[in-house]
């Protein structure tokens, strides 16, 4: 009798969710804010693999989540709606228990979560996330009745391609080949956004940090300025050059966005949350 083939241990339902990208998790005990990330429509973790790098001391960690259809998770069906990703994330950002000391950092649909979340922690009673900071997205009340997600194979394609998902030269061939395999989670993320109807609430406590792009196709100025009613703390707008995918480019946009994000984070460590409520300001 042949031996038994060697049994695959599933990956940790914490490595399913917050993968790690070689950095060790952070010590139990250790000080500093750590920052969630959430990924545009069709992106991945990853987008975030080296953010802990360029940020040092001013986080204590860089957790992005997983959506599933994607990484580890390629073989779970994405979802389509708001209401129970959110639920879901929310849930699992509890049962880790890390809703004590945490920033929030959302691009596009990334944004519009981040937000989400962080009302469905305040309605649990959890603490609240201390900055939120949102990029490349239209404000929440000026999300829903597209439809992009309806669109053929095809014209999803030309669509992701118009937005800047593609890139130039042989970048473009690169990620166009990659597009076509992300298709079906592109689509799906994108009927969370387009399916997605804001209801009011009261602002969140927190100050918030918004970033828009000159060419940006999907969020201009006046929609990312348009999150400014959002938070009761501050808020404070930096435009770039750049387009929608501003953050995933190696060049000076991209660098601002890092080293903003650096000494916002680094400021937490000695602001209290009283002192963050203060004037709002765009430059």
């Amino acid at each position: 009798m042949s031996p038994a083939e060697p049994l695959v241990a599933a990956p940790p339902r914490d490595a399913l969710w917050f993968p790690r990208f070689g950095s060790p998790p952070p010590a139990a005990g250790t000080a500093g804010t750590r920052l969630i990330c959430f990924p545009y429509a069709g992106g991945t973790a990853s987008v975030y693999r080296d953010w802990r790098g360029h940020l040092g001391g001013a986080v204590a960690d860089v957790a992005a989540v997983q959506l599933p259809g994607r990484g580890l998770r390629m073989r779970e069906e994405p979802y389509t709606s708001a209401e129970p990703l959110v639920a879901d994330v929310a849930d699992e950002l509890v049962r880790r228990g890390i809703t004590r000391d945490y920033a929030f950092f959302g691009h596009s649909m990334g944004a519009l979560l981040a937000y989400e979340v962080a009302c469905a922690l305040r309605d649990r009673g959890e603490p609240g996330p201390r900055h939120l900071f949102v990029s490349g997205s239209r404000a929440p009340h000026l999300y829903g009745d597209r439809t992009e997600h309806l669109l053929p194979d095809a014209g999803l394609r030309d669509f992701a391609a118009g937005i800047g998902a593609l890139g130039d030269g042989d970048q473009a061939l690169l990620n166009g080949a990659y597009l076509d395999r992300r298709l079906p989670v592109l689509r799906a993320d994108l009927r969370v956004c387009n399916g997605y109807r804001w209801r009011p609430r009261r602002p969140l406590d927190c100050p918030m940090t918004a970033f828009s792009a000159s060419d940006d196709p999907v969020a201009d100025a006046a929609e990312v300025e348009a999150w400014r009613p959002y938070t009761a703390g501050s808020f404070l707008r930096h435009h770039v050059q750049g387009d929608h995918f501003f953050l995933t480019a190696d060049g000076p946009a991209r660098q601002r966005l890092l080293r903003e994000l650096r000494g916002e984070l680094a400021r937490l460590a000695t602001t209290t949350n009283s002192e963050q409520r203060n004037a709002s300001w765009t430059y």
